[in-house]
């Protein structure tokens, strides 16, 4: 049997979103997203934040004037500013860059060492004498002037292949010149796990304080970070919902939720542990980034079940196919319903929208028309404002808000300012029978035009309703333009957010049914479950 570490002492998790994770591809943060992003991991309770590097970029430089104005106060994180070492041939204290991390009025500083020697060859263009001295000169200046420094050893993984002794020697000279921790870069993220613990080994036994940082190049970022801390690393950086450049850092959600939950070290409390899908959603929110349904513990899908064994199973114990309980990391727990589907994912499902499906005839018989409609090319795992339409309309519960007796659509390639597109609905709310019309950009767009124009006289609400994604698949392509169109609709209207699908032979059939059933959901009194956004 493994006997899982025990928890050192002090333990630190370091959060560099603000910085590493603001390298990836396509992500800008300004100094708001930042003080944002910044109060959600406080919030979340990370012992460390790497707010960015002033000096070196205009947006890093105010983030930490506002921080050290006043626009951020940390309850549990010390905030940190990063930075390099001096250049070489000067002196720390006469550094600009330097300076600039005092400037910042951070308690805590991390520096960046090079610690593989071509890289203090050939990109620092100097002699690994000159790097080390370099190194002590910066720790020492900084711990003189009563900071905190963390070294980041870049590179550490590839020179401790190519020059063992060498990189060793960093980590050895930045400990004795005051850092208090020596962190041992992945920077390129080749390692593997079965690696790393040998390296890792070798450098506590140093006796310097270790940490990691990981990158994801190999897919084993957070298992590389694990292997690490077993070989005694005593902080671990990572990145929330694993941002950062090429394939991303450390998922520090992730590490945290298997140090806590599987290694059992209290590095989180109960509370801050609940509220990691709150930070990752949060965090997705301000980056723009939308986060990865199948992330582990926080995704989506983590908790999802499709096939109708898992549902017969889960009906008896969830804990039968579910390795945590999810309301631990702030998850939930749910049921797809599609063509896997048995009658016990049905009734699960059912339960999670408030049906009561318990007669097994009743369930059965849903059963087989969502089977039926899955052959048709419905997916109702993505749409569930369309299940529990099916729902009302297989219990008896349908009380619709209207009724549509016709619709047409037009479209040309006249273009003027309302529009290429004519639309007309008719329609039939509280027992009158309304026509109207609307234009817009494409038949989708008249069409909902049209549809407003009906109902907003008696329900004003849907003048809030906004489309807000928009997915057309085509099923069965073999068969060319007269295939199958599937589409699903995304709609809010400020507080819920809810999916229904279409099918038809056409995009404009099949996105018109999706369009009717958003419009007719959104006018429903939803279930509790449903009325979170998702």
């Amino acid at each position: 049997m493994t006997v899982l570490p025990v928890a050192p002492p002090t333990f630190h998790l370091y959060d560099t979103t603000l910085r590493d994770g603001a390298q990836q591809e396509g992500l800008r943060l300004s100094v708001s997203d930042k003080l944002k992003i910044a109060r959600v991991l406080d919030d979340w309770g990370v012992g460390f934040i790497e707010g960015g590097w002033p000096g070196a970029n205009p947006t890093d430089t105010a983030f930490f004037a506002a921080a050290a104005a006043g626009e951020l106060s940390l309850r549990n994180a010390t905030l940190t500013a990063f930075g390099a070492t001096r250049r070489a041939g000067s002196t720390a204290s006469s550094d600009p860059l330097t300076r600039a991390l005092l400037d910042a009025e951070t308690e805590v500083v991390c520096v960046v060492a090079k610690s593989h020697d071509e890289h203090v060859l050939r990109a620092l263009r100097t002699d690994l004498s000159e790097n080390l001295a370099m190194i002590a000169d910066t720790v020492s200046f900084l711990t003189g002037e009563g900071r905190r420094v963390f070294v980041d050893a870049e590179h550490f993984f590839d020179g401790y292949r190519a020059n063992a002794a060498y990189a060793l020697q960093v980590v050895e000279v930045a400990a004795q010149a005051g850092a208090e921790v020596v962190v041992l870069c992945d920077t390129n993220g080749g390692m593997l796990p079965s690696q790393m613990g040998e390296v890792v080994a070798a450098a506590v036994q140093g006796g310097a304080h270790i940490g990691i940082h990981c990158h994801n190049d190999t897919g084993c970022a957070v298992a590389n970070s694990l292997a690490a801390i077993e070989a005694g690393a005593m902080h671990v950086q990572g990145t929330i919902n694993g941002h950062g450049e090429r394939t991303g850092n450390a998922d520090l959600i992730t590490v945290a939720a298997d140090l806590s939950l599987k290694y059992g070290w209290p590095v989180l409390s109960d509370e801050s542990l609940a509220r990691s899908t709150a930070v990752s959603h949060a965090v997705a929110a301000i980056t723009h980034v939308a986060p990865n349904p199948r992330h582990p513990y926080v995704g989506a899908s983590a908790f999802a079940h499709k096939a109708g064994l898992h549902g017969s199973a889960i009906k008896v114990d969830a804990n039968l196919y579910q390795h945590i309980d999810p309301r631990r990391v702030g998850n939930d727990m749910r049921m797809l319903v599609s063509d896997m589907a048995g009658r016990a994912n049905i009734q699960l499902k059912g339960d999670e929208l408030g049906f009561d499906l318990s007669d097994r005839d009743l369930a059965a018989r849903i059963t087989e028309v969502v089977k039926q409609r899955e052959m048709e090319g419905y997916s109702y795992e993505s749409a569930d404002a369309s299940f529990d339409l099916l729902l009302r309309q297989e219990t008896g519960a349908l009380d619709p808000a209207f009724e549509v007796l016709r619709w047409r659509a037009l479209t040309s390639d006249d273009v003027t300012d309302d529009g290429d597109s004519e639309a007309t609905v008719k329609v039939r709310v509280d027992d009158q029978v309304l026509a109207r019309v609307g234009e817009g950009f494409g038949p989708l767009n008249a069409l909902d035009h049209a549809l407003r124009a009906a109902l907003e006289p008696s329900h004003p609400e849907v003048a809030g309703f906004e489309l807000t994604d928009y997915r057309v698949r085509i099923l069965e392509t073999g068969h060319g333009t007269d295939a199958i169109v599937r589409v699903l609709i995304d709609t809010t209207d400020g507080e819920r957010s809810w999916t229904t699908v279409g099918v038809g032979t056409n995009v404009v059939e099949a996105s018109w049914e999706a369009l009717h059933d958003a419009y007719l959901w959104g006018l429903l009194d939803a279930p509790q479950s449903m009325q979170r956004a998702r």
